[in-house]
């Protein structure tokens, strides 16, 4: 089975690509295929993983359209897995879709005849609730979320699971929140105890024990166009995004044995 998951939170700065981007490099080590999406118009998960962005290179904007196969758009990224990279042109492509028949479920259309060739489809969403992330959430079977432990970031994460719940009501009932994920972790700070509790009370299920501190290696990584774990594979940020997919991955297989 293909785990599609949409990495989202509406509020900027969390490490959302940045978890993107190691996730993807951390499934690979441990022999996973994997498809990265950039449903982001800033195109910082392309430019992290080092994807050709010049004049008439292609994008998810053509493969969204139609224009262009997978094969045409996608591209191999270190250590090994697909690409599809975006840039400002998928901010058209937003507004293109508003007026579209299937403006919230076009990426469900592209991704099902070619999702089977990859164990996980990762998805790096927008910082906002807008039509690229609803037709990620569309087409996920779950939602990790990226969170720094502060009060507003509580706030937020309740918007985004009445969206969560909404969508699965409605149009996607294979959605679910697939884990709550604690960055920029540090454990000296009395609010982070506390928000972590907070999350551990209302979301017992869903929060990974695996969290991902703050971490030189992990923002010097971006500027050498490199995931961390090719950058510094035994920096501490490094070690905890190989944590975090062991822990996925023992939760699928504990989840398939039940």
């Amino acid at each position: 089975m293909t785990h599609v998951i949409a990495i989202a939170n509406q509020k900027g700065g969390v490490g959302k690509t940045t978890t993107a981007i190691n996730l993807a490099a951390a499934l690979v080590t441990m022999e996973r295929q994997v498809l990265l999406l950039d449903l982001d118009p800033q195109g910082n998960a392309s430019s992290g993983s080092n994807a050709d962005r010049e004049d008439g290179a292609f994008t998810l904007y053509e493969w969204l359209k139609g224009s262009d196969s997978l094969e045409t758009v996608k591209q191999h990224c270190l250590p090994g897995f697909d690409l599809v990279p975006s840039d400002e042109s998928l901010t058209a492509l937003e507004m293109e879709l508003l007026g579209a028949e299937d403006r919230t479920r076009r990426l469900v259309s592209r991704l099902k005849p070619v999702e089977a060739d990859y164990d996980f489809v990762l998805i790096d969403c927008p910082p906002a609730l807008n039509v690229l992330t609803v037709n990620a959430l569309n087409a996920a079977t779950g939602v990790l979320v990226p969170m720094q432990c502060e009060y507003f970031a509580l706030e937020g994460l309740s918007a985004l699971v009445s969206t969560v719940e909404g969508i699965r009501a409605t149009t996607n009932p294979r959605l679910r929140i697939e884990g709550i994920l604690r960055t920029m972790y540090d454990p000296r700070l009395g609010l982070t105890q506390a928000v972590s509790r907070q999350l551990f009370q209302y979301f017992p299920n869903n929060v990974y024990r695996t969290v991902i501190p703050r971490n030189v290696r992990l923002a010097e990584a971006p500027s050498h166009s490199m995931p961390a774990i090719l950058y510094e594979p035994s920096s501490k940020g490094s070690r905890a995004y190989v944590a975090l997919a062991n822990e996925m991955l023992r939760r699928y297989e504990t989840t398939r044995t039940d």
